[in-house]
């Protein structure tokens, strides 16, 4: 199975396309460094200073983990950058949920910014300590990198929704235990992200995305039961689709 990666019902499946390196890798340069000087823009523009060390050790690792695994991914397997590059989503529900989504977690990651500068949480909590914002850290390094084990697991993961010819259902490593584990790391990311930021009140809100997760998962599956072979099956196996015992 596919994270986030079946086909439109009434497109075609085509053969994945076979970019040369250098041109993967300049497409790759190109949108680290639109990434970066966005997120950038996002966090320190609400704080109203780049004297917050949280914000760059919250970018150099979310940034600089990416960049380490798209160059790895770019040596061992090129096919599989190509399709996390590829974001151009033909499901029109999907595009409407991603859409949504990207604009409500670019505004939730202003709000760290915003608590910065305001003095939100040291007002109302107190000063979080450097030992939590570590660890913090330390989770979303430790998410990120179970993202890349997700990657590697299944080399047809993708950003968009599309099945590919000869493509199986992958069932070793995290899909054994949940259907969708790069959501399930992504949202322990997300989860930790604000406190990584120093951020306590603003952890509830991201809460937010979990509606976001749970209708782009509802209808990736309706797409993959139709169009990926054995999946149907899978599911029938495997319960739960990001929280075991949960959901």
């Amino acid at each position: 199975m596919q994270q986030a990666s079946a086909t439109n019902p009434s497109s075609e499946i085509h053969p994945p396309a076979n970019p040369t390196v250098p041109h993967l890798a300049a497409k790759v340069a190109v949108r680290f460094v639109t990434m970066t000087a966005l997120v950038i823009a996002i966090f320190f523009l609400p704080a109203g200073t780049v004297r917050w060390w949280q914000g760059w050790a919250f970018l150099g690792a979310y940034i600089g983990f990416a960049m380490a695994a798209f160059l790895f991914f770019l040596k061992a397997d090129r096919q599989i950058v190509r399709r996390r590059l590829q974001a151009k989503e033909q499901v029109r529900e999907q595009r409407q949920i991603i859409r949504f989504g990207a604009i409500l977690l670019a505004g939730l990651f202003t709000l760290p910014g915003f608590d910065h500068r305001l003095g939100w949480s040291r007002g109302w909590l107190g000063a979080e300590p450097t030992w939590l914002e570590m660890f913090a850290l330390a989770m979303v390094l430790g998410a990120e990198l179970a993202m890349a084990w997700v990657i590697w697991t299944n080399h047809y993961a993708g950003r968009t929704i599309r099945v590919e010819e000869g493509q199986t259902v992958i069932t070793s490593g995290p899909y054994r235990v949940v259907r969708h584990p790069m959501y399930a790391f992504t949202l322990v990311m997300f989860i930790f992200a604000p406190l990584a930021l120093g951020s306590y009140v603003t952890l509830p809100a991201f809460a937010l995305l979990a509606p976001i997760y749970v209708l782009r998962i509802l209808n990736e599956e309706k797409i993959l039961r139709a169009e990926l072979p054995g999946y149907t099956e899978y599911c029938q196996r495997t319960r739960w689709r990001i929280v075991p015992l949960v959901w």
